[in-house]
């Protein structure tokens, strides 16, 4: 009989239960009973909706409080030394190392891949051991068998977690791997005495262009563990696997899972001579977006391995679901017409056991649901909505010239400088500022009708005012708006285009608690009217220092919303750059003379196979530069960007163009900007000066030394000083203490490099 199952589970809840939890702890409003407590019922309930909607096995150890990969680093007893924990790593020692202490700063963040989902960078040096911490994981297991379910665990995989570890230099991480082995193993051997009879382990880094000490590190780590006891499936996604086949088909495994919506190619590689030992696990549910699946389609594709595998065929969604909202059911003003193009995590259970019935069954037995699906994808395919004939028109017609700033950035810096008049090393933030309750009960209230337009417009001035005038305190040269009026970087901007849906509980989990809804891109995308001009000429009208213009990029629009899968991700972005475009030339002409085009999403969009870079790269930038080489020399352009190794597209960033880059940098202590000075980055580069995403205020030693550390590598004339992302999330006194402090730092600097002689173009 066919096994269904899935990879991993939405852990926050339906209605984002866990970060009510987990904010609540962090204030100390509850104790950790309470949010162990709420932990639990989340499980009890997500187990118990898989096993109703007939799937064989639960998954068990997908939940994490902040990150599942720092779930393992919790499990083996990795944490840094430099953190002092003595006794091991409980629920504070957990979060301590997620959002900093007030003498050590937080984890460096990552990109899981090419999702919008943050990990924790586990830390390697020399002195790391690892020890098997049975107050993680093993109560879950229990739990879950204590309510009757059969049970696969799943963690990430030993070459996996050594992969996307930091390393001290000197450290091979390779040569870890044997101490790494003996705790999987022992925890391996005591989930086997618990009665697990699955461990699902997932290795992504197959789908990478991985070094041969790699792949045989893979053989090496997975014969040893293939003898721990519990039957092992072996999980890889995001990309296609089929050039490892050989070495899958004869580790000690006794499964394996492959993505077949990313890449339903590789297939044939493994089909016709898989062991008659293993199972073969086939993602056909898409786990990265919320279409319904084409079932008829798939099940045609089912239908041979069915008959080659018989029971060890295993179906599955493509990844884990962590990527999706967790339930459609809740969606009760969406359109009923897109409503139904959809499916979020607990509909794709539904469909998953429906594709299990239809292979145990036959499609007789349920023709009526296939063919409801049927419909639903006919529908969406041909609705008039999806495609406008004015914007493929206006795509079609884009020219080089659409792409490029009318003069070199040498030319338009001495024209911003005339204009703008900024001292050296100009200070700057992203954008936001704290996002009040008062704000965003203001923001319910006149979603709600409960407050009219007029008295939201009066409210949100007010706090741009609130914004404006901190700022001009604090002695910031270039000014925003704050953002009030925002709820989301892409969802604000989504709501005014056409070509837009909205969902009212589609909640996915970024990182901790940190959770964003992604608007949904079903059709055509073009822009009826301008989105923040007003509120940007208002802001300006308040002060005579430079105010920037805030707007997210045509990628960003793309990359963090949930993406129409019937057309290439290419014509989507160029859609977004015109419609973009069109605000952009609108600021201008508004008077703002400084624009910011966040792109925080371009290595995310980057494949992960590296012959695959130069094509995605080449629309990527031009997406970019039709949003912004419509303007004069003398507007400058900014861009930002988020935890981003940059290192091998810089040639792409900076053929960009923007006029200044504003790039993370602090939680990896300026590391990152070794690459921008050794590729000579030609243009203006703002590296932050302090992390946002934890609530601590560095020291003013912390950020001199890396500010003096910026100075080593890039030149003061090209330097600015901001923090490291937007200041949404913070609130107001420490986001002022923060700020103080860098203003502080910047003039110091400012001093010296006067007293000993040294001037910038820009002062000059």
């Amino acid at each position: 009989m066919t096994t269904a199952h899935i990879l991993g589970f939405p852990r926050i809840g339906a209605r984002r239960e866990l970060k009510a939890a987990l904010e609540s702890y962090w204030r100390g409003d509850s104790d950790a009973a309470a949010l162990h407590s709420a932990a639990r019922e989340l499980r009890r309930r997500h187990w118990q909706q898989q096993r109703d909607a007939g799937l064989d096995v639960v998954t068990v150890g997908d939940f994490a409080f902040y990150d599942h990969l720092h779930n393992v680093t919790a499990l083996i007893g990795a944490a840094p030394q430099r953190y002092g924990f003595e006794h091991g790593v409980d629920l504070d020692a957990y979060f301590a190392m997620a959002r900093g202490t007030d003498t050590q700063p937080a984890l460096a963040m990552k990109k899981w891949f090419d999702t919008n989902y943050h990990y924790l960078v586990p830390e390697l040096d020399a002195a790391t051991r690892f020890t098997l911490n049975r107050d993680w994981l093993f109560p879950e297991v229990r739990e879950a068998l204590a309510l009757g379910h059969r049970v696969k665990v799943v963690l990430t995989g030993p070459l996996t977690w050594l992969w996307l570890a930091s390393a001290a230099p000197g450290v091979d991480k390779l040569a870890l791997l044997s101490l790494l082995l003996n705790v999987y193993w022992a925890l391996l051997a005591e989930l086997k005495a618990l009665g697990v009879a699955w461990v699902q382990l997932d290795e992504p880094i197959l789908a990478l262009d991985l070094p041969e000490a790699w792949q045989q590190a893979l053989s090496t780590a997975y014969r040893e563990l293939g003898s721990a006891g519990p039957q092992l499936l072996l999980a890889s996604y995001f990309g296609s696997v089929a050039e490892h086949a050989p070495r899958l088909r004869a580790l000690p495994i006794d499964g394996l899972h492959l993505d077949l919506v990313r890449a339903p190619e590789q297939l044939a590689a493994f089909l016709d001579d898989w062991p008659a030992d293993k199972c073969l696990s086939l993602g056909v549910v898409d786990g990265r977006n919320l279409w319904r699946s084409d079932l008829n389609r798939t099940l045609s594709s089912l239908h041979r391995a069915h008959r080659v595998l018989g029971d060890r065929l295993w179906i599955s969604a493509s990844c884990s679901l962590l990527h999706v909202p967790t339930d459609l059911q809740l969606e009760t003003t969406l359109d009923p017409r897109l409503r139904n193009w959809m499916a979020f995590a607990v509909q794709k259970l539904d469909e998953l056991a429906l594709l299990k019935r239809a292979l145990r069954d036959g499609e007789a037995a349920v023709w009526r649901e296939l063919h409801a699906a049927a419909a639903a994808v006919e529908d969406r395919r041909h609705a008039p909505s999806t495609q406008v004939r004015a914007v493929r028109e206006r795509v079609a017609a884009l020219t080089a010239d659409d792409a490029r700033r009318a003069t070199p950035f040498t030319r338009r810096r001495a024209a911003q400088q005339a204009r703008l008049q900024l001292p050296p090393l100009p200070t700057t933030t992203i954008g936001s500022f704290p996002q009040t309750a008062e704000i965003r009960a203001a923001r319910a209230a006149y979603r709600a009708g409960r407050l009219g337009a007029s008295d939201y417009r009066e409210a949100m001035q007010a706090e741009i005012r609130r914004a404006v005038r901190c700022q001009e305190a604090l002695g910031l040269d270039v000014l925003v708006h704050g953002e009030a009026e925002r709820n989301d970087m892409v969802e604000y901007f989504g709501e005014q285009l056409d070509g837009y849906a909205f969902t009212q509980h589609g909640w996915v989990q970024s990182y901790g608690s940190r959770c964003v809804k992604p608007p949904v891109i079903y059709g055509d995308v073009s822009r009826p009217r301008p989105m923040t001009v007003e509120w940007s000429r208002y802001a300006q009208s308040l002060t005579d220092k430079p105010m920037k213009g805030m707007l997210s990029g045509p990628l960003t629009m793309l990359f963090w919303s949930f993406v129409r899968d019937d057309l290439p991700k290419r014509e989507v972005a160029l859609q977004l750059a015109l419609a973009l475009r069109d605000e952009v030339a609108d600021l201008e002409a508004a008077g703002i003379a400084v624009i910011q085009i966040d792109e925080p999403t371009i290595r995310e969009g980057l494949p992960l196979r590296r012959d695959a870079w130069p094509a995605y790269l080449d629309w990527a930038v031009q997406a970019f530069r039709i949003t912004s080489s419509g303007v004069r020399d003398a507007t400058q352009i900014h861009t930002h960007m988020c935890y981003s190794e940059f290192n091998d597209i810089l040639p792409a960033i900076a053929a960009l163009d923007a006029d200044v880059i504003t790039i993370e940098t602090s939680r990896s202590r300026m590391q990152l900007l070794d690459a921008f000075a050794e590729f000579r980055y030609p243009n203006d580069i703002g590296p932050g000066l302090y992390d946002i995403h934890s609530p601590r205020v560095p020291a003013a030693d912390e950020m001199r030394a890396l500010l003096d550390r910026a100075l080593a590598v890039v030149p003061a004339e090209r330097l600015w000083i901001n923090p490291d992302c937007g200041l949404k999330t913070r609130g107001w006194a420490e986001t002022e203490a923060a700020l103080t402090r860098m203003v502080d730092t910047a003039r110091a600097a400012r001093s010296a490099l006067a007293k000993t002689g040294e001037t910038t173009e820009a002062s000059a």
